[in-house]
């Protein structure tokens, strides 16, 4: 989301380029790593810590003399041609268009009009698709925790219904006034409550209907936005952070960037910008915490605090409703009579996703980026077997540790537990639930290192992980491994923790850094979603600023070569986001976001170009013209 352009980090804890700096003058970073420049930089511990990282990176080639990749195949879209008021697909593929924004939830359901009306748009797909996750509906009805989530290791299962059915979970993450109402800023409580029903979270069913997909008539279809009744769990669950004077229940979740999914096949969506939706319409001063968090009087110009109270920063009956904001939201696709829940052990900041994996002893791990410019990264811990503590009642993301991230200059790292039982935290907070709540600021107190604002997080098959940090331009400080200065364009780090995700320590290295691709036919810039395969392709997005004339793009890499091709580029003013896939891997549904940025006089995708109708965010579905994997 680029209109958030503040800084909230403030603490002077050392910056990442710092970090880099001291250990490198001078390195060459190559687009699939760290070559023989690794050699100079990492201690031995840090290099026996990545043995086994993909190939040896010694053996990664410099760009224009690296190795063929054996993982893409396929014919890349040519810069010439990335650009311009409609989409560009690699000729080995096709796209789609599914679930615009104002289309019925079910085809019984009210039909697109613009602009909406509140309880239409209650009914019907929200605006700022993001991220999302595809809930397969298998055809035996198998619904265990074993199979429900895991079907990709099921492959008995994958010529089945699995790949042509099922519950698409997506996040809705903003639409700006003039693109939802017409209107720079909204009258009434109705317009108000018109843009609060385009944001939030939709699951809809699915289903592949000769080579169409379409949305069908669902028990679970259904929208979750910001006045939808939610509950809260953890340690944060229950205390006094969370109540208001005025006694109002918890309701809604708002600026849903990026997700994650669960081994028990539930849906996570994160809750970013939060801090933007409210406002003052009256005296206020904002306290320390506040300001960590990036509140102010207007917010992002969205007014809804001109009309609801509950985000009215100087309304004194709705104090500590911001609190109720800026976490991780758990919701069953499967049932519609759930109530999502907000799992504060996860903490409180701007959550661009969540990557999920199982770590030894089959605990659930979880990465995080906190997305602002100078912030921070996190992971969770579950503090046991997932399945032993579900089968005790207990939710695996309720108990557990949160860490955040401390990069060192030899190539390690440590992860830094956020708990009141330390000395330093206990001095500074009363109870574990004010540190969650305040994650940032106990992150502070710990010294956690300040990066590139982290955005989204995956975790590669062979324990890899990778952070898109999508850029800082309000960097300073130029060196080796970020060389411009302010920063407008990212690059994508890549660690591995110690014992098998559960470990206090790691070794991390820079995967690429995207000036380095400008000029080029690979050419991007500003990483944000990021997916890992299960073959060693790594499915990159962006958001931002590109070169070379291009628009937003996905592209792939070759984790073991370093080869990108570029396989889609969006419309102008858009983003490109979102990613998930059949369970034969045959069919990737990502998004199209703000296309655009909501002037018809730019685009009007997907309707035929005619200067006047509204462009519409949508899901866009790929498929290879030879059946094959996608990215291959």
């Amino acid at each position: 989301m680029e209109h958030d352009e503040g800084i909230s980090n403030h603490s002077g804890n050392r910056p990442f380029e710092d970090v880099l700096e001291v250990n490198m003058q001078r390195r060459k970073v190559l687009a699939g790593g760290l070559a023989g420049a690794a050699m100079g930089f990492f201690s031995a511990p840090a290099l026996a810590g990545m043995k086994g990282w993909g190939q040896d990176r010694n053996d990664t080639a410099h760009r224009g003399g690296r190795r063929s990749s054996r993982l893409l195949g396929f014919s890349p879209v040519p810069v010439a041609e990335g650009n311009g008021p409609w989409p560009a697909i690699s000729s080995d593929y096709h796209y789609d268009v599914l679930i615009p924004w104002g289309e019925p939830l079910e085809p019984s359901g009210p039909a697109y009009q613009w602009p909406p009306t509140a309880a239409d748009q209650a009914r019907q797909i929200g605006i700022g698709h993001d991220g999302m996750w595809f809930f397969p509906i298998e055809d035996k009805g198998c619904r265990d925790d074993d199979d429900r989530a895991h079907w990709g290791r099921h492959k008995d299962i994958w010529r089945g219904g699995e790949n042509r059915h099922g519950l698409l979970a997506i996040n809705h993450e903003f639409g700006e006034n003039m693109h939802v109402l017409g209107k720079a800023a909204p009258e009434s409580l109705e317009d108000v409550r018109v843009s609060q029903h385009a944001h939030g979270v939709a699951v809809v069913e699915i289903q592949k209907k000769g080579r169409i997909w379409r949305a069908v008539e669902s028990d679970n279809a259904r929208r979750i936005h910001v006045n939808t009744p939610v509950a809260f769990s953890g340690p944060v669950a229950g205390h006094a952070l969370l109540d208001t004077p005025n006694g109002n229940i918890p309701l809604g979740t708002v600026n849903n960037c990026s997700n994650g999914h669960t081994p028990w096949g539930t849906y996570l969506t994160c809750e970013e910008n939060f801090n933007g939706y409210f406002g003052a319409a009256g005296s206020w001063s904002a306290t320390d915490a506040q300001k960590r968090y990036g509140f102010s009087s207007n917010g992002f110009g969205y007014g809804w605090h001109l009309f609801d109270r509950r985000f009215d920063l100087s309304d004194e009956d709705y104090r500590n409703e911001e609190h109720r904001f800026g976490w991780v939201v758990e919701i069953d696709p499967f049932d519609a009579t759930q109530t999502p829940v907000k799992r504060t052990a996860l903490g409180r900041f701007k959550h661009e996703g969540v990557a999920i994996t199982e770590g030894r002893g089959k605990r659930v791990v979880a990465y995080m980026g906190d997305d602002e410019r100078f912030d921070y990264i996190y992971k969770f811990v579950s503090e046991d077997n997932w399945k032993k503590m579900r089968r005790a009642g207990k939710s695996p993301l309720d108990h557990g540790m949160l860490y955040v991230a401390k990069f060192n200059d030899d190539g390690t790292g440590e992860w830094l537990a956020l708990t009141i039982d330390n000395p330093a935290l206990a001095a500074r907070f009363a109870d574990q639930a004010e540190v969650l709540t305040y994650a940032r600021m106990a992150a502070d107190v710990l010294g956690a290192t300040p990066m590139d604002r982290p955005e989204w997080t995956t975790v590669a098959p062979n324990g890899d992980v990778y952070c898109t940090l999508t850029n800082n331009s309000r960097r300073t400080v130029a060196d080796a491994a970020n060389p411009m200065a302010p920063n407008p364009d990212g690059h994508i780090i890549r660690w591995r923790d110690a014992d098998k995700h559960v470990g206090t320590t790691f070794t991390w290295d820079i995967f690429l850094i995207a000036a380095d691709t400008h000029g080029t036919e690979d050419s991007f810039a500003s990483p944000d979603g990021i997916w890992a395969d299960p073959d060693g392709r790594l499915f990159i997005q962006t958001d931002g600023g590109q070169k070379d004339g291009l628009n937003n793009q996905m592209l792939v890499a070759d984790t073991m070569t370093g080869e990108l091709r570029r396989i889609f580029t969006g419309v102008s003013g858009d983003e490109i986001t979102g990613i998930t896939v059949t369970p034969d891997r045959r069919t990737m549904f990502i998004n199209m976001q703000h296309p655009g940025e909501g002037d018809p006089t730019v685009t009007n995708f997907p309707a035929e170009l005619d200067g006047v109708t509204v462009p519409r965010d949508c899901t866009i579905v790929i498929t290879r013209k030879n059946g094959g994997i996608i990215g291959s």
